[in-house]
């Protein structure tokens, strides 16, 4: 089989980018408006906090389909091949995310209202399940082994691309347009604007071809007659453990700082909506940075290493950065600090070396699946919740502290379970080393 040349490579990591951006600029919009506007439109409630619980709820809700699509898409992704999945779930994603754009509100037609919106969530997250497993894995399996950790990141651009798009729309619509007008009309536009960039993504995605190391699995006919089932094989349970440890940090350090901090920083600190969101958004710029900086890294210092140092470093930082926020006295350059340092650098010091290092747990057969079913298994439980969960730390402890408190428990265990596969790594090295050295006859 030929070798990919490296015209082809730069099309598939500038598809796997774009749609990703795309996938995670649908999925976002609703964590960006949930505190500020779908808890005022969509949930009879006289008390606004149990109004943005359960908006925050439904946030959650959405994350219970990421498995399932997961399990799906990978299935059919591991038989079939990864493109085709791409571009079946990023349709199911803007479908979804621009039918949410017209929904008329609870005062409309009561409690149908939030029972649909449940019901589009649930669509985003089956689309997301299976989209970010193959975009990784379009990049990782056309990268040379030195450089997957870095071609593995280049995907997770497109989540800060997305964030920047979702907190930059609500932005700009927040500054040209009235409270009024932005709550009855104008925040549907955000989600109206995804059947342009969906319809270009899908045209992107269509002009690429598959892995080279999924063709040789088909190409030799041996794919996974049921990848789910041959993921738990041969170490697989152990892996699947290792990964949902990994992922935790990850999930609930963006829950708290991309999504929760809007409406922290909105309703408890009274800053303008625009300047929290604007907050998040220079968060994302940072991270199309040193997302790829520390994939590169990953490959040189070693992917579970450097995520075991970067998990403390990230979980330790809610401390000092709620500190900042609360006793800034109003100074907007310590609240933007703040936000953008421990989101836009320390986040994406887990999240960059994050895909490589799942992807390495799991043979090429059940890739797609393994890779898919750990990342989005850990959303519902961990990430997904998140901002639910600190909703309720910050009234049950009166203040930030159960809020840092969490992140920082999640960071140890993340660091526990990412020394967990290096020493893993490092026997399976010791016992190959062994057998190659062993005489023969």
């Amino acid at each position: 089989m030929a070798t990919p040349d490296k015209r082809m490579i730069r099309r598939v990591v500038f598809a796997s980018i774009v749609g990703s951006a795309i996938e995670w600029y649908d999925y976002f919009l609703y964590g960006v408006m949930a505190g500020i506007v779908f808890n005022k439109l969509y949930f009879a409630s006289k008390d606004p906090v149990m109004a943005t619980i359960w908006s925050y709820a439904v946030f959650w809700v959405g994350t219970l389909s990421r498995p399932f699509g997961a399990i799906i898409f990978g299935h059919f992704g591991d038989r079939i091949g990864r493109k085709s999945m791409l571009v079946l779930t990023l349709i199911i994603m803007g479908v979804a995310t621009f039918c949410i754009g017209l929904v008329p509100t609870y005062a409309q037609i009561g409690g149908w209202a939030t029972a649909i919106l449940v019901l589009l969530r649930l669509g985003q997250g089956l689309g997301l399940g299976g989209e970010w497993g193959g975009a990784v894995l379009m990049t990782f399996e056309y990268a040379s082994p030195l450089k997957r950790g870095l071609y593995a990141s280049l995907p997770q651009i497109g989540l800060a691309i997305g964030l920047m798009l979702s907190t930059g729309i609500v932005a700009l619509l927040s500054q040209v347009l009235t409270n009024v007008q932005f709550l009855a009309w104008g925040w549907r536009l955000a989600f109206l604007l995804s059947a342009i960039l969906v319809c270009v993504g899908i045209w992107i995605r269509l002009n690429v071809m598959e892995t080279p190391e999924f063709q040789v699995v088909k190409e030799s006919k041996t794919e996974s007659t049921v990848p789910f089932r041959d993921m738990w094989r041969g170490g697989g349970l152990g892996s699947v453990v290792a990964g949902l440890g990994v992922r935790y940090i990850e999930g609930v350090f963006f829950g708290t700082f991309a999504v929760f901090s809007i409406a922290y920083l909105t309703n408890t600190i009274k800053i303008p909506r625009t300047e929290a969101v604007t907050a998040v958004m220079v968060s994302a710029i940072l991270m199309a940075v040193f997302i790829p900086l520390f994939g590169y890294l990953a490959d040189r210092v070693g992917k579970a290493k450097l995520y075991a140092y970067a998990s403390l470093i990230t979980g330790f930082s809610a401390f000092p950065a709620f500190w900042l926020i609360n006793y800034s006295a109003g100074n907007r350059v310590v609240i933007w600090l703040s936000i953008v340092i421990p989101l836009g650098i320390f986040w994406s010091a887990v999240f960059g070396p994050e895909a490589g290092l799942l992807a390495e747990l799991f043979d090429t057969k059940v890739r797609y699946t393994g890779l898919s079913f750990t990342y989005q298994l850990s959303v519902p439980f961990m990430g997904g919740i998140t901002p639910l969960v600190n909703t309720v730390l910050l009234n049950k402890f009166s203040g930030y502290t159960g809020v840092c408190l969490y992140c920082t428990i999640v960071g140890v265990l993340s660091a526990l379970a990412a020394l967990w596969i290096y020493f893993r790594q490092l026997r399976r090295q010791q016992q190959i080393a062994l057998v190659a050295g062993t005489p023969k006859g």
